[in-house]
């Protein structure tokens, strides 16, 4: 097990940027029980994770170095007084330069862990975007992504939504997208906070790997 890249370590938290197809937290089993948590704790080991990404996204993940600190952080995540930004890159050409995308999600539970719009019954779930870059060659776009909500699966749900999978979502792309690239193109690339100790904002950065 490889120590993860450490963006940030203070007495107070610890900022790792977690590669793809790692579990953020141990799975089932012990054949799952390599993780972003795991690697860190093994040298840290007051690290408890404050908030999750999926396996397949790539990108920021903050630790509290304590139980006090964990609990402080997770009510800033839970009323969402962290700024949250990904990059992704997606199938076609965006016509606009930036929107938002307001559509409710709940688990498909028939198909779990995938989540569906579900305009009745759905969670409200709210996502901003806004376009880097246009590949016209490849007809693929690079989007700056803000979560205002944390829904799972959320971001790509809501760009699959909108006719632009990103490329290589094994869950939601048609299998030519997903085939595109051998990993899920979504990172966490910015955290923005107040420090839990003295409420300085600090500023997380993470350039994509992509």
């Amino acid at each position: 097990m490889s120590l993860p890249t450490l963006v940030h370590v203070d007495d107070a938290l610890i900022a790792a940027d977690k590669p793809a197809d790692l579990l953020s937290v141990p799975g089932r089993g012990p054949e799952n029980a390599d993780c972003l948590a795991a690697r860190l704790q093994a040298v840290y080991a007051d690290a408890l994770i404050v908030h999750r990404l999926d396996m397949a996204t790539s990108g920021l993940i903050v630790f509290g170095r304590g139980p006090a600190v964990q609990r402080v952080l997770s009510i800033a995540f839970a009323e969402r007084r962290v700024a949250k930004t990904y990059v992704a890159i997606v199938d076609g050409l965006l016509s606009a330069d930036a929107g938002e995308i307001d559509l409710p999600l709940i688990a498909d539970w028939p198909n779990r862990p995938r989540q569906v719009v579900d305009r009745d019954r759905g969670k409200p779930s709210h996502t901003r975007w806004r376009v880097l870059a246009r590949d016209e060659d490849r007809l693929r776009t690079r989007v700056e992504l803000e979560p205002v909500t944390g829904r799972s699966h959320q971001l790509r749900v809501h760009l699959q939504a909108i006719g632009h999978p990103i490329l290589g979502d094994t869950l939601y792309a048609p299998e030519t997208i997903a085939a595109a690239s051998p990993r899920l193109l979504l990172h966490a690339s910015r955290l923005r906070l107040a420090h839990p100790i003295d409420g300085r904002e600090i500023d997380l950065p993470s350039p994509p790997p992509f």
